[in-house]
């Protein structure tokens, strides 16, 4: 996700079904496979936030749990600009949220950049993107603790939770070694969601440099799929040498379609994705994936892979992966798209799941998630001086509702649900929050 003006995840089921998945861990679903409420879908009409935080409907509550300058266990305190987040089931009744933080050299860092931080000494700079990690009782979200698991890195945007429970932090950012920084940037991280301090910020060079924002694992394969945030980016996909070990190598490739080369922007009058039309998917293996002219995705677009625009949130489902296109479609307000996987990798297909054409579905959706209900829910990020991002929920059938008006102004980020299904989290960009919301999510 970028910033203007410098601001800016079960079917409805029986309970014995429910308590398998949340015993699980992980909550995935198929969208198509849900029952669709139809077009009138709604929790009803915000109510206005006395506080004037976050206008949610009759029957939910938020609490915030962590904020900007807030002290943390290890010292250090609670920085800005978070923004991506995952939630992992640490067992004996805790859960953990590890959060990304979208900093910049120029930013503070809440005391991790200081002379104390030996793996600084990478840089002549402060680099003080990274995570951070807060462990919550899970029954009565409690917050235990919260500490910095992460820095040494610039602008984690984004990023996603693994079958063997880490998290991927992604770097949207491509700043070159310039004897002031001291490597290059553009990277994914691995944290484990058990960490109780800093992590060695080892970047995993093979799954490519580039403006990366998201990640989602297929639990299936576990194969890795990166989306990329410019406005001609490619979709990608990691097939790890081992699986469930990233640091051990693997192929980068880009997604392609069948039936030739396609812009599925679907801009300037030009129809490169149609809504509901399943196509069959092809992958390109690519090479030189360290990129140091950041030339993956034109080199990957002249072997024919498909060009979408500025790829954001991902999230995988129960044999489906979604993800959002912030400025893609005909009014340019965003679109998502659905790939389900096939067993073997090779008889994927790809659909336009959703394409906004008022501000009224959405404005510019960014991270999503899946909920309880099966339906997607969907962060927005719109690039106004005054801003009106909403938490929005798209059902099966492809119809966007209201959940949440956030009255600040700053975006939503990092939506992701405990691993019962009964409460999400979200990310207020900044000034940084994080707030739990609970509520009827399966009605």
């Amino acid at each position: 996700m970028t910033f203007a003006a410098d601001r800016r995840r079960f079917l409805a089921a029986t309970g014995s079904a429910f308590a398998a998945l949340a015993a699980s861990g992980c909550m995935r679903v198929p969208l198509s496979a849900t029952t669709a409420p139809g077009a009138g879908f709604s929790y009803g009409p915000l109510q206005p936030d006395p506080a004037g935080l976050l206008d949610l409907p009759r029957g939910f509550t938020y609490r915030v749990i962590s904020s900007l300058g807030d002290t943390m266990d290890d010292g250090f305190t609670v920085p800005d600009r978070a923004d991506g987040m995952g939630c992992f089931d640490l067992g004996n009744g805790r859960i953990a949220l590890v959060r990304n933080h979208e900093l910049m050299p120029t930013n503070d860092g809440g005391g991790v950049a200081g002379p104390a931080f030996d793996t600084q000494a990478r840089s002549l700079v402060p680099l003080p993107g990274g995570t951070t990690t807060l462990v919550l009782d899970a029954a009565t979200l409690e917050l235990q603790g919260q500490h910095r698991s992460l820095a040494g890195t610039i602008r984690n945007c984004a990023g996603g939770i693994t079958p063997w429970g880490s998290w991927l932090t992604c770097e949207e950012n491509v700043a070159r070694a310039d004897g002031k920084i001291n490597q290059d940037h553009g990277w994914v991280f691995e944290v484990p969601a058990n960490a109780t301090g800093l992590v060695d910020p080892v970047p995993l060079k093979a799954m490519g440099r580039f403006n990366h924002e998201a990640a989602a694992v297929d639990p299936a394969t576990g194969f890795v799929y990166l989306t990329e945030d410019v406005k001609d980016s490619l979709l990608y996909r990691f097939v790890p040498t081992t699986r469930g070990k990233l640091a051990d190598g693997g192929q980068l490739q880009a997604l392609a379609l069948v039936d030739g080369p396609a812009d599925t922007r679907n801009w300037e009058g030009r129809t490169g994705a149609v809504r509901g039309q399943a196509r069959a998917v092809r992958w390109i293996d690519l090479d030189n994936v360290e990129s140091p002219q950041d030339d993956l995705r034109h080199r990957g677009a002249a072997a024919g892979a498909a060009i979408f625009a500025r790829g954001e949130g991902i999230h995988m489902g129960e044999g489906e992966l979604f993800f959002c296109c912030t400025s893609g479609g005909a009014a340019g307000l965003g679109q998502i798209f659905r790939l389900r996987p096939s067993a073997d990798g090779t008889s994927d297909t790809l659909d336009l799941f959703f394409e906004s054409e008022s501000k009224d579905q959405f404005d510019y959706g960014d991270n999503l998630t899946v909920g309880p209900n099966g339906h997607l829910v969907v962060c927005e990020d719109q690039y106004t001086d005054v801003v009106a991002n909403h938490l929005r929920g798209i059902t099966p059938d492809g119809q966007a509702y209201p959940i949440a008006f956030l009255r600040e102004q700053t975006e939503l980020a990092g939506a992701c649900f405990s691993p019962d299904g009964r409460t999400l989290f979200v990310n207020f960009y900044s000034p940084a929050k994080t707030v739990a919301i609970t509520g009827p999510w399966t009605a």
